[in-house]
């Protein structure tokens, strides 16, 4: 399956019918987005401004895009630039691990003044905010388990950004061989940049429970689910639902 039919499938999952859904691309940026009315031009100006403050920024220090270890972040750096070298260090890995996560959560905090319910696609990566109950779809490549489980999240979880990582699908960078390491969080900086850590220590099924140590380990993790070949391991506060 191609990254394209990926998204699709992402997006066809979480679907809901009181949603108007929309989608919104500014260059690498391509957002799937749900909420009470068609905001697609207040995406947009989001959108732009937040991956315009990112790239000026990795003009003045590049080693924030190419470092995989995590960076201090210059004093006068913009908020989103901060948020993603704090989540960098505390999930040990480099702060890009967390764009994702970050744009897909700023831009939701924006959209936020125009609607109550609001889910955010990024990637695969998934921010929902709101007070109904939702169900993300779990995709791991060739994996039994692709496709057939969901993460049911309560209006009493939200707002929660769920972020994927995988060596087998898409193009993230991974240093592990899992289908899917998934992570819940309330900070979406930090789900993500705690999916590549985690992804980064699964190299086999063996690898499973040390990893989700590691997890538990990482602040603001609330549960992971990881999944390689015929085998899962999972942890924390997650409904697992069949879809």
């Amino acid at each position: 399956m191609g990254k394209n039919a990926e998204q699709r499938y992402y997006r066809k999952v979480f679907n809901s019918s009181d949603l108007v859904y929309f989608s919104k691309k500014v260059k690498q940026t391509d957002l799937y987005i749900g909420a009470t009315q068609n905001l697609s031009e207040q995406a947009c100006e989001s959108i732009i401004k937040y991956r315009q403050q990112v790239e000026e920024y990795i003009r003045r220090q590049p080693v924030f895009f190419s470092s995989l270890t995590p960076v201090k972040p210059l004093p006068d750096a913009p908020l989103i630039i901060k948020h993603m070298c704090q989540a960098a260090e505390i999930a040990g890995v480099g702060p890009m691990a967390a764009i994702a996560g970050a744009i897909s959560l700023y831009v939701a905090n924006d959209l936020l003044k125009y609607t109550k319910e609001l889910v955010v696609e990024n990637g695969g990566d998934i921010y929902i905010a709101g007070t109904k109950e939702r169900i993300a779809g779990i995709y791991a490549g060739n994996s039994r388990f692709s496709g057939k489980l969901g993460i049911k999240v309560s209006p009493e979880d939200l707002p929660v950004s769920i972020c994927t990582s995988s060596a087998t699908v898409g193009h993230s960078l991974s240093f592990g061989k899992a289908d899917a390491v998934t992570v819940l969080s309330k900070d979406a900086c930090i789900a993500d940049a705690a999916a590549t850590a985690v992804g980064n220590m699964v190299k086999s099924a063996d690898d499973i429970e040390k990893a989700l140590k590691k997890a538990q380990n990482i602040s603001g993790v609330t549960g992971v689910i990881i999944i390689i070949g015929e085998q899962m391991g999972v942890w924390g506060k997650i409904q697992l639902v069949r879809i």
